[in-house]
């Protein structure tokens, strides 16, 4: 009988559930909160209001379209962090009661390994390849840009970070000042498409070792379009694909760049992204055509696993429950952790 984890992520606005048969995906749900746009970002206070409505109906969903009843569970793996405090503690709250009631272990799942363990959730044919270890895996969301050794499952080491903003919120920022809806990366990108990405050139931050910054950049870019609208007031809407498309490319080659120079100093050649902006068009196919040249085994997630979701959280409960490393009732969320 395989072991089926409850898999719960609420560290930010979306509501998730999945749940995962040992290491086979058997449903991934998730509630968006469309009321955000509105606002150009995430509202903390009601991200966590929405979590509460949402993550009965949720979790329902995953089980039903898992087509088990919750007594089937062998455990339940929540986010404990990092996130928003107020979103994460519905969450824990949740899957600590679930637990309880059932009478089965509860497993915290730290978000950032979580997105890097979704590589090794199979689908249902089990197809696909696995990255092997140790592998170097570039992680980049709204909220974190780190390049990170991966040693085992649990063992895992951060070699570079960046030591201001992330590149998601590069994006996201970027997008805004254009006047583009929330969350702005997606849009971007779609847009780059249309663009020439040799338009235009935008400072790139000179960090040592294998440290990334963005916030340089995001201060160019509004200067560069401030100097521009005052001659001319429609120079956003006259360039909008070319200004997406050459700001979307800066922000990818200081990413490639870090990872390309990672690569080399450690002699590791099996390379994974993982994060949010791992679904960018533009990442990946760079990071397709830069494996070509350096003869690298590329590992890019489905665009399915890229966002928050909880089956990254389901695999990593799953081993965890392997280990039997069991979370508390006391256990509390946090905001802010690296591993």
């Amino acid at each position: 009988m395989p072991y089926y984890i409850l898999g719960i992520e609420s560290s930010c606005d979306d509501t998730a559930a999945a749940v995962i048969a040992d290491d086979v995906i058997l449903s991934n749900v998730a509630a968006n909160q469309e009321i955000h746009s509105s606002f150009g970002g995430v509202v903390p206070e009601l991200a966590s209001r929405a979590h509460q409505q949402n993550i009965i109906p949720v979790i329902h969903a995953a089980l039903q379209k898992a087509n088990i009843g919750k007594n089937q569970l062998s455990a339940v793996a929540y986010t404990r962090g990092p996130g928003l405090l107020g979103s994460l503690l519905v969450g824990a709250s949740f899957s600590k009661a679930f637990a309880m009631g059932l009478s089965i272990p509860l497993i915290e799942v730290n978000h950032l390994q979580a997105h890097i363990m979704a590589h090794f959730i199979r689908n249902v044919e089990k197809t696909g390849t696995m990255p092997s270890f140790p592998f170097l895996c570039l992680t980049v969301s709204g909220g974190h840009t780190q390049l990170v050794i991966v040693k085992d499952h649990f063992d895992m080491h951060i070699i570079g970070q960046t030591i201001d903003d992330a590149a998601g919120e590069t994006f996201d920022k970027a997008a805004k000042i254009m006047g583009l809806p929330y969350p702005g990366g997606p849009f971007i990108d779609k847009l780059a498409r249309e663009g020439n990405p040799e338009r235009f050139s935008f400072s790139k931050p000179n960090v040592p070792l294998l440290d990334f910054s963005f916030s340089g950049l995001k201060t160019s870019f509004l200067y560069f379009l401030r100097d521009r609208l005052k001659e001319d007031p429609r120079f956003i809407e006259n360039n909008k694909a070319d200004l997406c498309a050459s700001i979307q490319k800066t922000i990818v080659d200081i990413l490639i760049s870090k990872l390309d120079k990672a690569a080399a100093q450690t002699g590791i050649r099996d390379i994974a992204i993982a994060g949010g902006v791992s679904a960018n068009s533009g990442l990946r196919s760079g990071l397709e055509n830069l494996s070509q040249q350096k003869s690298w085994n590329l590992y890019i997630p489905p665009l399915a696993y890229t966002t928050d979701n909880a089956a990254m959280i389901a695999i990593t409960g799953y081993f965890k429950f392997l280990k039997k490393e069991f979370g508390s009732q006391a256990d509390t969320p946090y905001a802010r952790s690296s591993f």
